[in-house]
């Protein structure tokens, strides 16, 4: 790519600010440097105080992906042999629009699937649940792949899901990263980290692998993958024996104190032990360091919601929080989620995702966690046309294969992307879609606390066209009202694009359209310390560690619990962990040269001893199995994994030799409709 980019004088270049719009806690600000109407550079954004330092790999990369060779740039229709050929937009409209009123009037308009997914964030995003509803609702999708389980945790807890500000971190003299790895997954976390370090703060990482997190740690807990939950209950009952607790805030905010204090008196250091695979001894000292270590911030990652008890875990790692008084105060934080900046929507995540919060419309959903099982059961209609846009759930929805016999049972398949993912090899017609800058949209982040515009930089590469254009072409063309298509769907052209985003913006005078194009901005209802005032809008108003409406809603125990997984089967004994790769957001950015430098292909990390056992060889290609699917994948040493534990990062494509979804199933989380990704287990041999 270098080669295709010459030096510019600075009368030549235009520089934009605009933000990632990717399923990223990060959500940097940018500036992106224009001329001749091509990107040629990315720089940090000074005014984003959680991240100016620079971009990621990833953003880097946006360079090559707004030009890569391989980005679809044209409608694409699968012929009787299989191979896709060029058609034209009016084709492509007349195609759709024929389709769409035939499966209405002969089968219903719940014969239509439509799956979005977190591709890319916005406010336009919803112009498509528009068109649908319009259209007289479809099929849907409830639920979510990432991390429902913990903000409903966090939910029943606390009332709401927000956290301190990401700088405040550096306050902070103990951290706590409990299955989180920030040096790749979010990096400009690792800024505040690193400055608590300088001060003299303390940093314990729980990970049943070694990451380059850990690496900055004092200590390192290789716990038992899915065991999180009964740790933090011994912890807890570590700290209520010796008296390291905060009865005042306890006694002042927190409901159920004295029912959790009886429901961990089991968790023994020898009990915990023998549950989490840990030495006593180092039980008794992370209980040390917690209950005297002031303040404490607790940062968890996603994937220990992503086990069918993850929602437990995480009301008993909040607990630890709770009971310490680390609540509501500078460097004291439970660093989950922060949906401070999501000032513009009606329901709040997770809520959002629950079946009954849609349109009337659209009376019939799916699970995206059971999404290839739920479709196979549907009748009276099956579902006969399936639209997706903002995914690639042949990749990252669970149980792939599953999938694919769900949607190759369909008659017909449209896909919006720019690349030829593994839906869209599927797809019977792919329209080609917009990048992240050739559109104007408006986003926020769950983990900084800024309102940004992402600005319209570039005209659309070949004949690409934005889904709200898209959209508008369909509603003229399948008759929609001519009043409810100027309401919902913004006209082609760019002054409609701001004038839709603009209502948003009328009961935020401070985040005005002009100042957005500055940089990122706060809205006025921000706080940087969420939950100092000691109020939370839970039904009690306080802290929950007892929660009727975890047990009404979910039909779980009112206290947080240790909930175990099933036992490993007999014959696949390797757990399989399919953990975030700095090279990827799921399953975006894989296919780009910038990052196949860096991985090429699907690799399986393991330790050593259980790969000796079985006679197989470092850099060996393998046979990886279980009852779901089945691969053949190199393997690659690693002493840093936990023995029994297997790693294939999450968002690698089939093609790349082994998708980590081949092997999971189709499971719900105990709360939040999420996604049990982990609950997993395979057997690895030679070939």
């Amino acid at each position: 790519m270098q080669s295709m980019i010459r030096s510019y004088s600075p009368d030549e270049v235009t520089v934009f600010a605009t933000a990632c719009p990717r399923n990223c806690y990060s959500t940097c600000s940018l500036k992106v440097r224009v001329a001749e109407g091509r990107i040629i550079g990315i720089d940090p954004h000074a005014a984003n105080l959680s991240g100016n330092e620079g971009p990621c790999i990833k953003g880097l990369s946006y360079i090559e992906r707004a030009e890569s060779p391989d980005r679809i740039l044209y409608p694409l229709k699968r012929n009787a042999d299989g191979v896709f050929n060029r058609i034209s937009w009016e084709e492509a409209f007349e195609l759709i629009s024929t389709k769409l009123r035939d499966y209405r009037n002969k089968f219903g308009p719940h014969s239509i699937l439509f799956h979005a997914a977190s591709g890319m964030s916005g406010l336009l995003n919803t112009v498509s649940t528009n068109f649908w509803r319009l259209f007289g609702g479809v099929t849907l999708t409830y639920g979510n792949l990432c991390w429902p389980a913990g903000l409903e945790a966090t939910r029943l807890t606390l009332g709401a899901n927000k956290h301190n500000v990401p700088w405040d971190l550096e306050n902070a003299r103990l951290i706590i990263l409990w299955g989180k790895n920030p040096a790749e997954t979010n990096i400009q976390e690792m800024m505040p980290i690193d400055k608590s370090l300088e001060q003299g703060g303390r940093l314990i990482v729980v990970d049943p692998r070694r990451t380059p997190s850990s690496d900055r740690a004092e200590i390192l807990v290789q716990i038992k993958p899915g065991t999180d939950a009964a740790l933090a209950l011994g912890i807890a009952r570590e700290l209520i024996c010796n008296d390291w607790i905060d009865k005042d805030f306890i006694n002042s905010y927190v409901k159920g104190y004295d029912e959790f204090a009886s429901s961990v008196e089991a968790y023994t250091p020898e009990m915990v032990s023998e549950i989490c695979g840990l030495p006593e001894s180092g039980i008794k000292d992370l209980a040390r360091m917690i209950g005297n270590t002031k303040p404490m911030t607790l940062v968890p990652g996603f994937g220990m919601q992503r086990y069918s008890n993850g929602g437990q875990t995480i009301r008993c790692l909040l607990a630890l929080q709770v009971i310490t008084g680390n609540i509501g105060k500078p460097g004291a934080c439970w660093h989950y989620a922060n949906l401070q900046s999501y000032v513009f929507d009606e329901i709040k995540e997770p809520e959002s995702y629950y079946p009954g919060t849609e349109d009337k419309s659209f009376r019939r959903e799916v699970s995206v966690a059971k999404l290839g099982e739920d479709i196979l059961k549907l009748k009276d209609p099956e579902i006969k046309m399936i639209w997706v846009e903002r995914g690639n759930p042949l990749t990252q929805n669970p149980d792939s294969n599953l999938i694919l016999k769900a949607y190759r049972k369909a008659d017909f398949k449209v896909v919006i992307e720019q690349f030829m993912t593994d839906t869209a090899r599927e797809a019977d017609l792919i329209l080609p879609s917009k990048n992240m800058f050739e559109q104007a949209d408006i986003i926020g982040s769950y983990w900084n606390p800024y309102v940004q515009l992402k600005q319209k930089i570039i005209e659309p590469a070949g004949e690409v066209k934005p889904e709200t254009e898209i959209y508008y072409e369909l509603a003229h063309r399948l008759g929609f009202h001519p009043e409810e298509i100027k309401k919902n769907i913004p006209e082609p052209n760019d002054k409609s694009v701001n004038i839709f985003l603009e209502k948003y913006l009328e009961s935020y005078p401070e985040l005005s359209m002009e100042e957005l194009k500055t940089g990122p901005q706060l809205a006025d209802c921000h706080e940087e310390i969420p939950f100092a005032d000691g109020r939370f809008p839970t039904p009690s108003g306080k802290i929950e560690l007892l929660s009727e409406e975890a047990n009404i809603k979910w039909g779980l125990n009112k206290l947080p619990s240790y909930d175990p997984l099933q036992s490993a089967p007999e014959n696949f004994p390797l757990q399989l962990l399919s953990p975030n790769s700095k090279n990827r957001i799921h399953s975006q950015f894989n296919n780009l040269q910038i990052i196949k430098q860096f991985e090429k292909e699907a690799v399986l990390y393991m330790n050593p001893h259980d790969a000796i056992s079985r006679g197989l060889k470092n850099h060996e290609m393998v046979d990886m199995r279980n009852d779901k699917g089945d691969a053949r994948v190199k393997i690659c040493f690693d002493m840093g994994i936990r023995k029994t534990c297997v790693v294939l990062t999450n968002g690698h494509w089939h093609s790349d030799g082994a998708s980590p979804n081949l092997f999971t199933r189709g499971k719900e989380t105990d709360m939040g409709h999420g996604t049990a990704f982990h609950d997993n287990w395979v057997e690895v041999k030679k070939i």
